[in-house]
């Protein structure tokens, strides 16, 4: 168990962010940073190096972050030219061999905020680069002195098979200690997953019901309406189940199923639970649990193979054996182009016992979309209003963002404060991540399905409902 680490902001934190002229820098990670910064959860000594190729001096790269908060939902902070100024560049080719200039530059730095406040300032590497960048960028943390002390954040995916991660994480702890480093799942950080541990645990209405004797199927859903053109050479290359399925929505079934942790505020604890869940997962029969899909049209793509047989659209039954939920699936669902864009959990409610639960046409659900700034629903029956004692559904929802005395963060802007902080209860571990690609190995093995096409703009393939039955998906049926 990863031992509790004291919630405190270090006085003074210096970020190092690899990749740093790329897209998922420009749209994700440089306005987190701001945010972060807005929020007042930086320290005021605080410092940012870009690093990337691309040959460019501080303000060409201070102009680039500009103008990448500025596209941003919240837009440019009120001391802009404050934080903008925080801002260097490091240019060229960084790894084992080669060093870009970066321990100048960051020793310069490190300088300049020990005389601000006197003591050693934090160093957080964020790798936000592609995965066959790890190792290498790793490497060159090590054999260049910068890894020592550090924090070192990785986007996902971290391997893309069990064999992979293996020998990604044996690259990556021959230079970093497991406490070191933070695997990035966004979706752990987005403020409807998170209030799952509240919802649960805080009302006795949910904490009783959280169990297989009320709950019939859990349903995690995902579908997106994006296209994957501007991304074909990472599809080609991915899918659907390989970019979704083993990352994103385990993790998030992993919430739903932990057992109650000693201590929620100890992130040992949670991250004790989570694993536990994640190691509790069956492996997938790709025969009998999985669906997939591919869109019409797909293969025209400029890039994409004319004969090819990606996945788009991934339908997954999973079952989590322990005593908690033997017995119900876990009904896990993503696709692109399809009919909508939504991002739920819907737990599906038994029907009760007494006179009327062999009446009810809907089940009562407990619901929680988590996109964007989150939502918590009620499906319940209710008497039709009139003279009949008929019954009818109806949804009863409290929107987060309208719960007084708090303004929820951004995913990234939410990790990064866990990782300033030292807090890893929202970051995979070693063990989660083996326990998951574990379950997810069959689908990658020779018994993997052949994509079924659908329509875009559809619900996917009509197999898919299949999985589902005796109920439906909730989400577009």
């Amino acid at each position: 168990m990863v031992p509790p680490v004291p919630q405190q902001l270090p006085d003074a934190v210096l970020i190092v962010l690899f990749g740093a002229t790329g897209d998922l820098a420009g749209r994700m990670v440089l306005p987190a940073l701001v945010e972060v910064h807005r929020r007042g959860l930086m320290p005021d000594a605080w410092r940012l190096i870009g690093v990337a190729a691309d040959e460019l001096d501080d303000d060409a790269f201070r102009d680039r972050f500009e103008a990448a908060v500025d596209r941003s939902e919240k837009g440019l902070c009120d001391d802009w030219s404050q934080v903008r100024d925080r801002a260097r560049y490091c240019g060229g080719k960084f790894g084992p061999d080669d060093d870009a200039g970066l321990p100048r530059i960051l020793q310069e730095i490190r300088e300049e905020l020990r005389s601000e406040t006197g003591t050693e300032p934090l160093v957080l590497h964020f790798l936000a680069v592609p995965p066959a960048a790890f190792a290498p960028i790793t490497g060159g943390l090590g054999a260049h002195g910068l890894a020592e002390g550090a924090r070192v954040v990785f986007e996902k995916p971290y391997g893309t098979s069990l064999e992979s991660f293996e020998e990604l994480d044996a690259a990556v702890k021959q230079v970093l200690d497991e406490e070191q480093i933070f695997r990035i799942d966004h979706f752990l950080g987005k403020e409807g997953v998170q209030t799952i541990y509240v919802l649960r645990f805080a009302n006795q209405l949910f904490s009783s019901e959280w169990n297989r004797a009320s709950v019939a199927q859990v349903q995690i859903d995902v579908p997106e309406d994006l296209d994957v053109a501007n991304r074909i050479a990472f599809y080609e290359a991915t899918g659907a189940a390989l970019d979704m399925l083993v990352t994103h929505l385990f993790q998030v079934a992993s919430q739903v199923a932990m057992e109650p942790p000693a201590d929620l505020r100890d992130p040992g604890s949670v991250i004790a639970a989570r694993e536990a869940a994640l190691r509790a997962f069956r492996p997938l029969d790709p025969t009998e649990d999985v669906v997939l899909g591919q869109f019409g049209g797909y293969r025209d793509i400029d890039g994409a193979a004319p004969d090819s047989t990606q996945d788009t659209f991934v339908a997954a039954r999973l079952w989590v054996d322990t005593e908690r939920w033997r017995g119900v699936p876990f009904l896990l669902r993503t696709g692109k182009r399809m009919a909508a864009k939504e991002q739920r959990i819907t737990l599906v409610l038994s029907p009760p016992f007494g006179p009327l639960g062999g009446e009810l046409k809907e089940p009562n659900t407990i619901e929680i979309d988590f996109a964007g700034d989150g939502e918590v629903a009620l499906g319940i029956t209710v008497k039709t209003p009139g003279p009949d004692l008929t019954y009818s559904s109806g949804r009863a929802r409290l929107d987060l963002d309208s719960v007084p005395g708090g303004e929820g963060l951004s995913p990234y802007a939410s990790l990064i404060n866990d990782a300033l902080l030292g807090d890893r209860s929202l970051f995979t571990t070693e063990k989660g991540l083996r326990a998951a690609f574990t379950a997810f190995a069959p689908l990658q093995g020779p018994e993997r399905p052949a994509p079924l096409p659908y329509a875009p703009g559809s619900w996917g393939p009509e197999e898919a409902h299949r999985l589902a039955k005796p109920h439906r998906w909730m989400l577009g049926e």
